[in-house]
């Protein structure tokens, strides 16, 4: 049969069509439906968990091991980054749930936020740099073995097998500093300069790798842990001190701004977005600290006129840290002043909480190798069933003031840190365990801040002394605004830091010089305290305007803290959408 080229075409094309028809229904049926929310949660919390294994232990997550360490070497995080990289994409192409405060909703934005906060940092390559007493390896890797799990004999094997890996993790250290260096990236000197000594006193017999063994009473395990300790440890923590002496120091930069390392302009802006969860410029940090100072001394010099005689602000903010009638007179004073004010605030947390937390929480002096820390706390367990610990500054107590103990101390455990974190650790399955174990300084850091005001509010402060220690913390965290922006963006000077921060706040000149050196060696985290505070107190003013006489600060409190550590804006829409709700149940 003889075919016209026009119907050989038209049958030609037909095919054509027919092929890519099929071909179509192929990759259709081909390509994987996508991924639920809670799926690529799973799939990232068990790599989480198995790249930082340390989680397992600070939380006492059930049926975890507790044999590995972070590995930090330069090809372990290449390899994460292109499994972060995947994740963000395939939460982009599922969209943010609209049901806010669902499972999913706080899922999904604690994850994406988590996500793309550190991909966001990556140009600050801080793995390279980190070198200075807040951000070098015993800044936080000896803590691991305070808590140690040793119950058992398969636990106490465990914990010889993470033990042995403490010698290769420091050496690494090493290896990615050299690497950081040959890049143009360094710790700025003089927040260097204390790492070497710091480091060596962890060869005194009181340190927690060598603690670890005599908390067993097992002899076997004991002298296990010292031959590792001795053998292994003991060398690695010298070879690093060693390195840090004579090879670091001499390259490290003199300037302390982070815009001299490489991309530092960069830099900046994406780690206060990965610290705060919101995104100010570095101007309006600025001013914004400028506002809030000027407020907090207008508060201060109400007391002052009222209680203290009068006079100007700087001079008696001085005289807190040098008179003997406003400091402490010994190292254990110290300690039980903060005891004590942790007593009388436990039981007053029920008048304004509706959710409270199981575990407790501890007090202890910071132990020697850490002597210039500035305080921290450290996580309960999941279960409650482990104490939090608030690890406390005493040292030159004659220069400790009692003005801002308790205003220190209800930042970090109640109704501050530990109360927030244990809450979020032990809300089970109403969250995944993803907003349980991950956090953030603008929610976390802005909670504590607003704790300090809320414990005024409660009339928890002994008196005028204590009250203006709580506006000597307040004026820190705004000074942290000016100062941190000021040093990595305005060219100041630390002096300049030194000077502000003194005329601001009561806080030690001792602690001041530590304090200024960790905006320096951690640029950004700063300002996300008083970043934080603000919108918890704006969205608390927005609920009482609107709420009025149903206003409930329990259940406002319940509100921000039943979800764990979300974003700052996550909090606003779970803030509005239960204003919404109230009010509405209030109509009808």
């Amino acid at each position: 049969m003889h075919l016209s080229e026009n119907t050989k075409k038209m049958l030609l094309l037909a095919f054509l069509c027919l092929v890519i028809a099929g071909c179509g229904r192929k990759a259709q049926e081909a390509e994987p439906a996508p991924r639920s929310v809670e799926a690529i949660a799973d799939e990232y919390l068990a790599a989480m968990l198995q790249r930082n294994p340390e989680y397992a232990t600070y939380y006492t997550i059930a049926g975890a091991r507790h044999e590995n360490l972070f590995d930090n070497s330069l090809k372990a995080q290449a390899a994460w980054e292109l499994l972060e990289d995947d994740w963000l994409a395939e939460l982009d192409d599922i969209g943010k749930p609209a049901d806010i405060g669902s499972r999913d909703w706080v899922t999904y934005g604690v994850l994406h936020e988590e996500l793309a906060g550190s991909i966001g940092r990556r140009v600050c390559r801080s793995e390279l740099w980190r070198a200075s007493t807040f951000t070098a390896w015993h800044s936080r890797l000896p803590f691991v073995f305070d808590i140690q799990p040793l119950e058992t004999r398969e636990l106490r094997d465990q914990a010889l097998q993470r033990l042995g890996q403490v010698a290769g993790y420091i050496d690494t250290e090493v290896a990615n500093l050299r690497t950081g260096l040959e890049l143009g990236y360094s710790a700025p000197r003089l927040t260097v300069v204390k790492v070497a000594s710091e480091v060596r006193a962890l060869l005194a017999d009181d340190n927690p790798f060598v603690g670890m063994g005599t908390r067993a009473d097992d002899a076997e395990f004991e002298s296990a842990v010292r031959k590792i300790y001795n053998e292994q440890i003991a060398p690695a923590i010298e070879r690093f001190a060693v390195y840090i002496d004579k090879e670091y120091l001499p390259q490290a930069r003199e300037e302390i701004a982070l815009s001299f390392n490489p991309d530092g302009a960069e830099c900046y802006p994406a780690l206060v977005r990965s610290f705060a969860t919101i995104s100010p410029s570095a101007d309006e940090i600025h001013e914004l600290g400028l506002e809030q100072i000027a407020a907090i001394r207008a508060e201060m010099q109400v007391i002052i006129d009222a209680h203290f005689g009068g006079g100007e602000i700087e001079a008696f903010l001085l005289n807190l840290n040098v008179d003997p009638q406003y400091t402490f007179g010994s190292e254990a004073e110290v300690l039980q002043y903060a005891m004590d004010s942790l007593a009388a605030v436990r039981v007053r947390m029920p008048e304004v909480f509706a959710l409270m937390p199981k575990a407790d929480v501890l007090i202890k002096a910071y132990p020697a190798f850490r002597a210039s820390g500035s305080g921290e706390y450290h996580s309960s367990s999941e279960d409650g069933t482990r104490p939090g610990i608030f690890y406390l500054p005493v040292t030159d107590p004659e220069h400790r003031s009692r003005a801002g103990q308790q205003s220190f101390l209800h930042h970090e455990t109640y109704p501050g840190h530990h109360l927030q974190g244990a809450i979020a650790l032990e809300l089970g399955d109403r969250v995944h365990a993803l907003a349980r174990y991950l956090g953030n300084s603008g929610f976390g850091e802005g909670w504590g801040l607003y704790s300090e005001r809320l414990a005024d509010e409660m009339g928890l402060y002994n008196g005028p002394l204590e009250r203006m220690g709580m506006l000597s913390d307040q004026g820190a965290r705004a000074a942290r605004l000016v100062i941190d922006s000021g040093v990595h963006t305005r060219g100041w000077t630390r002096q300049q830091a030194v000077d502000y921060m003194l005329a601001n706040t009561a806080w030690p000149p001792v602690g001041i010089e530590s304090e200024i050196n960790r905006y320096i060696s951690w640029p950004g985290q700063a300002n996300a305290y008083m970043l934080g505070m603000l919108e918890i107190r704006r969205l608390r003013a927005l609920a009482e305007a609107k709420l009025g006489d149903d206003f409930d600060i329990r259940q406002f409190h319940t509100r921000v803290l039943e979800n764990g550590t979300v974003t700052l804006p996550m909090l606003a829409d779970a803030i509005t959408a239960w204003i919404s709700e109230t009010g509405s149940a209030r109509s009808k």
